[in-house]
């Protein structure tokens, strides 16, 4: 332990010091004027950002009662896709391995042996063409494939993380669309939104996603919402943990003295019970998202060109906020706005969520399966660098955070 007790005891003071000059218990009448003022709808330069899918309205269920309730749906499956982290070799090359997969619930073995693998490399030297065609192993049950990053002057291995990690999720998702009958649920957004950023983080990078490779992984989730609406299943995206700022970011900029650090913290002041009532979830209405990332998807949104064959509104972000005292923990569940516009179909989803967070105390089990097949573990990414090193004969290049938690793990 590097601090004494006195060295503690400051430090409370500290907080003593700063809880004498905040005073959160405003947070909670400001959260519900904004929910009840300013969300029907939000604008932002007279366009409709956030705005309520429904009735705006607060709810709140008990926990035993909701994770009792019948199965929405007969069957459900998750996906999802880890990776090995961006790594960089002394040979100039940069690269990422994204694995993604699929759970039932029911199980499905032969699902979950499928795999698809991507490989993202980025490297200087524009006459090298390391580009490959999908390649199938395992009897058929992974499907494998290099892809080569466009070239960029920074932010390289945010680039083959994002491209790795979206097509592999976005392929294996429509690889297997058909197996799925009843729900779908993406361990994550709806769609590629660490890529639709790239169009507000940085010009060279907004330059990207007018290329061919960016787009035809946007279009792989168009399609999938296409196929899931076209079959009357149930697609949806669990964000364990969000952080968008959309809301909060219009707050400020109408001149409401938002004080919350993103729309998470709004939600969670806005959720959570005034008498610490740890036995029953809270959650939102439904609303359209068309701000930020979301504004790619919007019915007025160009969708990086890409072509959309139902009518544009089917495509929108739409979302709501499930809290759970048990952790303190706010959830955002987002849906394509053609399924939630029914109010049967956006019912059903709804049960399906809550029950899930009431029993699993988190997520629901079908993503954490899928979060488990997926996942690629501290000594299995090490063992992959190890292999890429004799591979490529070219060491990745090592940092001090290498060195000092090597064997924490």
């Amino acid at each position: 332990m590097t601090l004494d007790p006195v060295h503690v005891d400051e430090i409370a003071d500290l907080a003593g010091y700063l809880a004498t000059r905040v005073d959160a218990t405003d947070h909670d009448d400001l959260a519900r004027t904004a929910f009840e003022e300013w969300l029907d709808p939000l604008r932002v330069d007279g366009r409709s950002v956030v705005e309520p899918l429904g009735d705006r309205r607060l709810r709140s269920v008990a926990i035993d009662d909701v994770a009792l309730v019948d199965d929405p749906y007969p069957t459900v499956h998750g996906l999802d896709s880890g990776t090995i982290n961006p790594t960089t070799f002394k040979n100039g090359l940069v690269l990422d391995v994204a694995h993604a997969a699929m759970a039932a619930d029911p199980s499905d073995l032969d699902l979950h042996r499928a795999r698809t693998l991507v490989t993202t490399v980025h490297a200087n030297d524009p006459t090298l063409a390391l580009e490959s065609d999908w390649v199938r192993r395992d009897e058929g049950y992974v499907r494998r494939k290099v892809l080569h990053a466009p070239r960029v002057n920074r932010y390289a291995e945010g680039v083959v993380h994002a491209l790795a990690l979206y097509l592999a999720e976005s392929s294996h998702a429509l690889e297997h669309a058909d197996a799925v009958d009843d729900c779908l649920v993406l361990d994550g957004p709806l769609y590629p939104k660490e890529l639709l950023n790239w169009q507000d983080r940085d010009a060279e990078l907004g330059a990207l996603t007018t290329e061919a490779k960016p787009r035809a992984i946007v279009e792989n989730y168009v399609r999938l919402v296409e196929r899931m609406l076209d079959r009357d299943v149930a697609l949806a995206g669990f964000v364990k943990n969000p952080s968008p700022k959309l809301i909060t970011r219009a707050l400020r900029q109408k001149g409401v003295d938002a004080p919350w650090v993103d729309d998470t913290a709004f939600f969670t002041r806005l959720l959570e019970p005034a008498d610490g009532d740890d036995y029953r979830l809270t959650f939102t209405n439904w609303f359209y998202s068309r701000g930020g990332s979301d504004r790619t998807l919007a019915a007025d949104g160009d969708a990086l060109g890409v072509e959309r064959e139902r009518p544009a509104e089917d495509y929108e972000v739409t979302f709501f906020v499930v809290y759970d005292p048990r952790e303190d923990l706010c959830y955002r569940v987002e849906a394509p706005a053609g399924l939630t516009r029914d109010d049967d179909a956006r019912d059903r989803l709804t049960r399906q969520v809550l029950r899930d967070v009431a029993v699993s105390r988190g997520p629901p089990p079908v993503v954490e399966r899928a979060d488990a097949l997926a996942r690629i573990g501290v000594d299995e990414k090490a063992a992959l660098r190890r292999k890429f090193e004799e591979r490529l004969g070219s060491d990745f290049v090592r940092t001090y955070d290498d060195v000092r938690w090597e064997g924490e793990f």
